[in-house]
């Protein structure tokens, strides 16, 4: 028997660090439901060295961290989205979503809007700032986050510049940061019974990762 065999996750992430989580879930028997918009689908599906699969909808991108899930569609604007997704939600151990900082609240599918649904639920939230402070409202991806932290400044020397490292590293760091965060609620939940809200940023995760670093040079503003 698999660790999380027998526990539900609703996966609502793009692109990367969320999908990676939700996927780490998975490989230890999770089940994990990937819900993308009907038409506005994961950028990742048409990402990857294969361009015919690229073409598919089914990129390497997307299959590398879409593995061992099922998917559904729905048009979370919608009426009916909403509510399809909150009968999923009823019996759900766990929910992650990694949009823009207040965009699930606005459609009424924030965790204090779920939580009298089930209040055992786990809803995990990942964002690149934050969910307030003067950059909350902004989203970014992987190098971005490199720059803003320093790290791409420690990585690069005087004569070529900053340098982004080769792999998604902050990505990979925040996804893995994420599983971590969302195993150590359900264990909480086993001793309390009551959910939470778990709350990861990307900026977080990788200011973590360089903190026994000499001669750090931040760069944030």
């Amino acid at each position: 028997m698999r660790p999380y065999e027998g526990i539900k996750i609703i996966d609502i992430t793009h692109v990367l660090a969320g999908p990676f989580a939700a996927y780490q879930m998975a490989l230890l028997g999770a089940d994990v439901i990937k819900v993308e918009h009907p038409t506005d689908y994961d950028q990742s599906r048409d990402t990857g060295g294969d361009r015919t699969l690229n073409r598919q909808q089914m990129g390497t991108g997307f299959l590398t961290q879409a593995s061992n899930k099922r998917a559904i569609t729905l048009n979370l604007k919608t009426e009916k989205g909403r509510e399809i997704l909150k009968k999923l939600v009823k019996d759900a151990d766990v929910l992650v979503e990694n949009w823009r900082s207040g965009a699930f609240p606005a459609l009424g599918l924030g965790y204090d809007d779920l939580r009298p649904i089930n209040p055992r639920l786990i809803y995990c939230s990942m964002t690149a700032f934050g969910q307030d402070g003067p950059r909350g409202v902004q989203t970014a991806y992987d190098q971005l986050i490199q720059a803003t932290s320093g790290m791409m400044a420690m990585t690069g020397t005087p004569d070529v510049n900053p340098i982004k490292t080769g792999a998604p590293v902050i990505d990979y760091a925040t996804g893995t940061m994420c599983a971590f965060a969302i195993s150590s609620a359900l264990f909480q939940r086993e001793r309390t019974g009551r959910g939470q809200h778990v709350d990861v940023s990307y900026l977080d995760t990788t200011v973590s990762l360089l903190a026994a670093t000499p001669n750090m040079r931040f760069n944030v503003k």
